[in-house]
């Protein structure tokens, strides 16, 4: 089996004061919160987002899965969508003690490089810092971190930075090198 080796950044802000948000991109670009759990939504949304990056880690969930990840308190699906149609998406996933991990967070291919993603970080991070507003049984953030790593777009650590995110570890590993699975098996080339 062929391995690659992928470096994994963790990222955090540990006041609201950290962030930097993007500007507004032109257009009809709205963000909304996916209220009502949809784990075919959910399924959708990460496939295609992750689909050209080798996101595998959820593909093989079933529907009581997602189902159950998705009726955790506090965890949020915030969605782009440009002119209507859905472009990309921030996760956000409360841990204990007031840590918001933004779990997911990307586009779909065909919207990248438009200035939606700074602005959908932005958005999602401030929403992950006011997210004890909308479920009061959670503490208040006091910090909010994500990861990326080397398998991620080639912005995706620019972005970060950007929006006032400090480095605080680095990790390098070898993994087993998988196909890019696409929306769908064979979307993309390998």
């Amino acid at each position: 089996m062929t391995t690659i080796t992928v470096t994994t950044w963790s990222l955090e802000q540990t006041t609201p004061a950290d962030l930097r948000p993007a500007t507004v991109p032109e257009g009809d670009v709205r963000i909304v919160r996916a209220e009502v759990p949809s784990p075919e939504f959910s399924r959708f949304l990460y496939a295609s987002v992750g689909g050209d990056i080798r996101w595998t880690d959820r593909l093989g969930w079933t529907y009581a899965q997602w189902t159950e990840h998705l009726d955790r308190p506090g965890v949020e699906t915030w969605v782009a969508y440009d002119r209507g149609t859905p472009a990309g998406y921030v996760e956000l996933q409360p841990h204990d003690d007031g840590v918001v991990e933004i779990v997911y967070f990307g586009l779909i291919p065909a919207f990248r490089g438009r200035r939606i993603g700074g602005h959908l970080l932005s958005y999602g991070v401030a929403r992950a810092w006011d997210l004890a507003e909308r479920w009061p049984a959670l503490k208040p953030t006091r910090r909010v971190w994500l990861h990326t790593c080397s398998k991620d777009g080639e912005h995706a650590m620019e972005n970060y930075l950007r929006r006032g995110f400090r480095l605080f570890d680095t990790k390098v590993e070898q993994e087993p090198e998988v196909a890019t699975p696409g929306p769908w098996p064979g979307a993309y080339p390998a």
